[in-house]
């Protein structure tokens, strides 16, 4: 299946209407249907006598031909299934659920608005059907956490931008606030407040003790990679655990690293986001 695919579908089994293509086996049966025919003919001939065979030839060739037959039904039949669709093709199926794709919205995005759109198709609204509607009001919105506080009927959303190190910017904030606040879209008695997700900043500082033959600027390798990992890996409700950032420092050319900061894993509420801060890395030498 399709990579990152929301809960929802990545649960769900392998669909049985698509085959498995296995040249070698597809080409004994089509050696068995020659053989048949022979036999059938009364004529004495072996076809797996030898491979130069015209014969032989003739018949993998018409296995070749069958698999890229099956390969194309296959491409066909993932073509209108949510989790494998790709593309244009994931465009059109979104159509069928009113989903558009936005300007530069990764599959992946838009699948899992898909998904949260046929969830939230009741209008009393659902958690599903607010979050539809905040994904679907800009590209920028990479995730999001609808959630209510008590018994207070306040609906807060939480926006977890994709970039500006996650911070919902004002732009951004009033994007989804207009569109989830529009007559057609918000229950009458429902009282919305929208708001950035990221609270958290985590400043991290490593003495990196470096292998002899590393180069020095490994260094300013090791703080891109953080900063990417941070942002590919890091979202709502994601700790940021100090397990995890020695993982993302120790890499090729390094011998050892020495958190200290931060002193402790940090848990974020489910409705909250970490944004990174300073990085501070030190060679703290070289040793093997």
């Amino acid at each position: 299946m399709s990579e990152n695919l929301p809960p929802e579908l990545a649960s769900l089994p392998p669909p049985q209407v698509i085959n498995e293509i296995d040249f070698e086996a597809r080409l004994v049966d089509f050696k068995a249907i020659l053989q048949t025919a022979f036999d059938d003919a009364g004529i004495a001939y072996n076809v797996s006598a030898l491979e130069t065979d015209p014969a032989i030839i003739l018949v993998e060739v018409a296995a070749y031909q069958d698999i890229l037959i099956r390969q194309r039904v296959n491409e066909a039949i993932r073509a209108n299934l949510l989790p494998f669709a790709k593309g244009a093709d994931l465009d059109i199926l979104s159509q069928f659920y009113d989903v558009t794709r936005l300007f530069q919205e990764s599959d992946a995005l838009l699948r899992k608005r898909v998904v949260l759109a046929i969830q939230g198709r009741s209008t009393g609204g659902t958690v599903e059907r607010y979050k539809s509607i905040a994904l679907a009001a800009d590209a920028r919105v990479a995730d999001v956490a609808v959630y209510t506080i008590d018994k207070n009927p306040t609906v807060h959303v939480a926006i977890f931008a994709s970039d500006n190190n996650g911070i919902a910017d004002a732009p951004l904030l009033a994007a989804v606030d207009g569109s989830i606040q529009a007559p057609d879209k918000r229950m009458v008695n429902d009282i919305i407040v929208v708001a950035s997700a990221a609270q958290f900043s985590i400043d991290v500082s490593a003495n990196i003790t470096l292998l002899p033959q590393a180069d020095a600027l490994l260094i300013a390798d090791l703080q891109s990679n953080l900063q990417n990992a941070w942002a590919n890996e890091l979202g709502l409700g994601r700790d940021v655990t100090r397990s995890w950032l020695i993982a993302q420092l120790q890499c090729v050319g390094v011998q050892k690293v020495e958190l200290s900061a931060p002193l402790s894993d940090v848990e974020i509420p489910f409705n909250q986001a970490a944004t990174l801060g300073s990085v501070v890395l030190e060679i703290a030498g070289r040793a093997y």
